[in-house]
């Protein structure tokens, strides 16, 4: 009977553990070895009974969040409570024997004792331990009280381990706040375990896809010219929200006042959502600044300055140093400060100066720049800016973002480095620069403004006399070299429209009748005429070649040219190439050849072949060394000169054609050297005749 009690008693238990007063939602839980049940889930807290002191004792809380959930997503955030539990230290394990004393229970009594042992503890029949344990949270604005009912059997306790653990899910409380659990026995003498844990917020993974107050709608903003459209997506049905617009101006020195949009549930602390959608509008920004405006105030010695805005603008206000308009402009070290609202701003130590600007910046950016250099202030445009280091003295320039040494200043950008570096150290001593920073605690560094016109004055009355020298230098060598300083002033005062290097001279143009030969002479008398040169062509002749014939008139023009020391010109094309070596062959094959026919041996020659018969011409004039001949040829389409005028100066055209005028001017005339100008122009009327 006692066993059978023993079993029922714990089966009662063990049924217990789902059931009592406890809220629908809350679970015990305990390890194996123990039996749990849940007596009221929401107790008046300190209403609990007393139990025996040998009941069950308390050796560890721990707490960890956890979900409470009745839907795929309708959880809210709780913390789980784990209790290990373990004997009092005078707890006998060992099989007991029954006092004489206290007497056995009979058969009827056995479900009594049974149900007498969940409260006394221990008892005497059976060994197994009994105690009520207590838990209580605390949150900030609620209190929960829970109590349970746990049974150990000492048949499987091993001495000095503990009996296992009872788990209980759940106290709930707002997100984010702070709950303290207290958990106890009623045990004489009991042990009260407390610890404090944050419930968590919406920061945590596992809630924000399951938690309602954790999924915050987003916020969509179209922003226009005029109106500004904000969209509310992905808001849970059956919730309220709240839509707040307001203008962010909470910031620093140095932060946005800003336009913000922000929306969140309508329940205790809730998350929320915000956006501020003209952080990173360009274009918005753009207008901000374009109605912004920057002014310098030169009141006294002092510079003052205000930044006119529609509203609040993150930006910092830098002092810098400009000493060419429009040019880039050297921010003052150490000098900027925040741009706080909308009043004046002044640079405490800041004296005036027509080279000082203010610059605004923000996001990186030169968004306004002031000057002073319109105002009528004492200084010069072209000072220069020196930089004081208070510790050791030591001077530098200020230039091109940089502060140069003055041993390694110059202030033209050649020339010695150093050159100035005594005279701008007097002048600071002297004090003839003007102090335009210097700081009220005596520390850092100072700044001085020091006149350079008057060593710019210096620099350039040497670099005149430089010049001047250099001019006398190159007039006296030109005298030296009276002849070429002759030439030079001649091509000086060349031009076409004068008297040309040839004026006077007459020349014979002889060519084969056919087309590029033809564009070549017109081209070759064109650019001779301007030089002065009389030229005739043949074949040609106009009005004499129709009174006399081809032939009479060709052979007048060469006892003409002959008898006057006039130059004759063979103009050597393909067609005149042809025409010598069948005039070189031809006469060969006559007695006596090798002096070729007289003028009057070939009367009836045809046009076609005047130039042949110029060679009938030329050739024994040029074996007995009359006259005064040039062969031309057209380099791009004759390789070489035929053998029966190689007794000739030849000159391939228009490769050489400096060297082809200076054979047409003579002997004595334009030696050395001929004017530049003829040769080009002469050269490009042949090269474009040859390429038509």
């Amino acid at each position: 009977m006692r066993v059978l009690g023993q079993q029922l008693l714990l089966l009662l238990l063990l049924l217990g553990t789902a059931g009592g007063h406890g809220a629908p939602h809350d679970t015990l839980s305990c390890s194996q070895g123990l039996a749990c049940r849940l007596l009221d889930t929401d107790m008046l807290c300190g209403m609990e009974p007393l139990g025996p002191g040998h009941g069950l004792a308390l050796a560890r809380l721990q707490l960890e969040p956890a979900l409470r959930c009745t839907g795929p997503a309708a959880c809210s955030p709780c913390l789980e409570v784990r209790l290990r539990l373990a004997l009092p230290p005078r707890t006998n394990t060992s099989q007991p024997r029954r006092p004489e004393s206290l007497g056995a229970p009979g058969p009827e009594d056995s479900d009594e004792a049974g149900q007498g042992s969940l409260v006394d503890g221990t008892t005497s029949s059976q060994q197994n331990v009994t105690g009520l344990l207590v838990l209580s949270g605390h949150a900030y604005a609620s209190s929960r009280c829970v109590a349970m009912e746990v049974w150990a059997s000492l048949a499987r306790v091993v001495p000095s381990q503990p009996l296992g653990w009872v788990t209980f899910r759940c106290f709930e409380a707002p997100p984010g706040s702070e709950l303290r659990v207290m958990a106890y026995t009623n045990s004489h003498g009991r042990r009260r375990l407390s610890q404090q844990q944050r419930v968590p917020d919406c920061s945590w993974p596992a809630a924000q896809a399951a938690v309602p107050q954790c999924q915050v709608p987003r916020l969509h903003v179209s922003p226009g010219p005029k109106e500004v459209v904000v969209e509310v997506q992905g808001a849970a049905a059956g919730h309220s929200y709240t839509l707040r617009l307001y203008h962010n101006q909470s910031h620093g020195a140095g932060a946005s006042g800003r336009a913000v949009t922000t929306v969140w549930l309508e329940t205790q602390d809730p998350p929320r959502a915000t956006l501020c959608p003209f952080s990173n509008d360009t274009e918005a920004w753009e207008r901000l600044w374009a109605r912004s405006q920057l002014v310098l105030h030169a009141s006294g010695q002092a510079l003052t300055c205000s930044l006119s805005a529609p509203c609040d603008l993150p930006a910092e206000l830098v002092p810098c140093w400009q000493p060419v308009p429009a040019g880039p402009c050297q921010a003052l070290p150490g000098l900027w400060q925040p741009a706080v609202g909308q009043g004046p701003q002044e640079f405490g130590g800041l004296r005036l100066h027509p080279n000082l600007c203010v610059q605004v910046w923000s996001s990186g950016q030169v968004r306004l720049i002031q000057c002073l250099r319109d105002r009528a202030l004492p200084g010069h445009t072209d000072d220069i800016l020196l930089l004081e280091h208070r510790g050791n003295a030591s001077l530098c320039v200020i230039e091109q973002g940089t502060c140069t040494p003055l041993a390694s200043f110059t202030s033209t950008g050649a020339g010695r480095p150093g050159l100035l570096e005594q005279e701008l150290r007097r002048d600071v001593a002297a004090g003839q620069c003007r102090q335009v920073w210097h700081p009220e605690n005596n520390t850092g560094v100072m700044l001085w403004a020091c006149p350079l016109h008057k060593y710019l004055r210096a620099h350039w009355v040497l670099a005149w006399m430089g010049v001047l020298l250099g001019a006398a230098c190159i007039l006296l060598l030109l005298l030296l070299k009276k002849e070429d300083l002759k030439d030079w002033l001649r091509s000086l005062r060349a031009d076409y429209g004068s008297e040309g290097p040839l004026r006077g001279r007459r020349a014979l143009l002889v060519h084969a009748a056919e087309p590029v030969a033809e564009r070549v002479a017109c081209a070759l008398m064109a650019a001779l005429r301007p030089l002065g040169l009389a030229v005739v062509a043949a074949p040609g002749g106009g009005s004499g070649v129709a009174a006399w014939g081809p032939l009479p008139w060709l052979h007048a023009q060469h006892r003409r040219a002959l008898r006057d020391s006039d130059t004759v010109i063979l103009l050597l094309s393909p067609a005149a190439v042809a025409a010598a070596y069948r005039w070189d062959t031809g006469t060969r094959a006559m007695p006596g050849a090798g002096h070729g026919p007289g003028p009057d041996d070939v009367l009836a020659t045809t046009p076609c072949e005047v130039f042949a018969a110029a060679l009938s011409c030329a050739v024994p004039a040029l074996a007995a060394g009359n006259g005064r001949y040039v062969v031309a040829r057209l380099e791009a389409l004759v390789p070489a000169v035929p053998p029966v005028l190689q007794a000739a100066p030849a000159f391939p055209l228009p490769s050489k054609t400096g060297a082809f005028l200076r054979a047409l001017a003579g002997p004595g005339r334009w030696q050395g050297w001929w004017p530049e100008p003829y040769v080009t122009v002469v050269a490009e009327e042949l090269q474009r005749a040859v390429g038509e």
